[in-house]
């Protein structure tokens, strides 16, 4: 690839700076040096807004987000961050049984709206309970509440204190009710971005696929390098991050297509959110 072609690719990308983002953007931050990609790192709620609002062509996204403004969006083949089973950072942690939280206080996290989503999914739709939810606003209301949704670093600091000792694993809990994995974040792009250069969305899309290989190849690298953000063990953080996975397999789409369809039936996703249109 000429000097050029490279010059004339010039993007504005969302990165997601939490644990396990890190086998991607650790790799990318040490070995992708195209100063005309721009990068803004922030939560994904930060993205959703920025990328929707089109300062941002494409990024780390909430899997909600791609739902929620479809024609606006495309879907990265191949990218998320999602888990089979427990993912160990997306946590419902409550002082009472799911069944019980009825009418009770849930604080929600501000950082993303997927999980948002998935929990309201999670007790209404499987537990068939309704509690009363607020935004955890600086955990002013946390000893008021009877359960907190906390995600990425903020849940893996809560993970066995004993403040609250039901603790749900909503990825888990996701498997257990459908059987399919779940997706937390997807990279999404901007339609009007993919369609005036195609050939720049590939050359991103491709830096992206080698980092996640790389990054899986160093992983014991990689969180000698993260961890003491927790703080956490290299070995505690090697553990979590191999539950992470980064793909989009075809059960990965259909778990995709399955939490989107839960969202147009609760009337918080138009039906053009389906079906899924992804970049090759």
């Amino acid at each position: 690839m000429t000097d050029k072609v490279k010059q004339q690719c010039r993007a504005r990308i969302g990165m997601v700076n939490f644990i396990n983002t890190a086998p991607l953007y650790e790799v990318w931050r040490q070995t992708v040096n195209r100063p005309q990609w721009r990068i803004t790192e922030a939560a994904p709620t930060t993205l959703n807004k920025m990328l929707y609002e089109n300062m941002l062509d494409l990024g780390f996204v909430s899997s909600q987000e791609y739902a929620a403004h479809p024609h606006l969006y495309r879907m990265l083949a191949d990218l998320s961050i999602s888990a089979t089973g427990p993912v160990g950072s997306v946590f419902l942690f409550s002082r009472f049984k799911p069944q019980e939280l009825d009418h009770r206080l849930v604080l929600l996290s501000s950082q993303s709206q997927t999980s948002v989503a998935l929990v309201k999914i999670i007790l209404e739709e499987f537990y068939q309970v309704f509690p009363r939810y607020a935004v955890n606003n600086e955990n002013r209301k946390l000893n008021k509440a009877a359960a907190v949704l906390a995600i990425g670093d903020d849940a893996l600091r809560l993970v066995g204190k004993n403040s609250f000792p039901v603790q749900l694993d909503l990825s888990e809990v996701w498997q257990q009710h459908t059987g399919l994995p779940f997706v937390f974040a997807v990279w999404a792009v901007r339609d009007n971005f993919w369609r005036q250069d195609k050939s720049c969305v590939g050359q991103i899309r491709r830096e992206l696929l080698r980092c996640v290989n790389d990054g899986g190849k160093n992983l014991r690298a990689v969180c000698e390098t993260v961890a003491p953000r927790i703080p956490m063990t290299t070995a505690a953080c090697y553990d979590y991050l191999r539950s992470i996975e980064y793909d989009l397999s075809p059960d990965k789409k259909q778990a995709l297509e399955t939490f989107y369809s839960f969202l147009i039936k609760r009337g918080e996703a138009p039906e053009e959110a389906l079906p899924i249109k992804l970049i090759s």
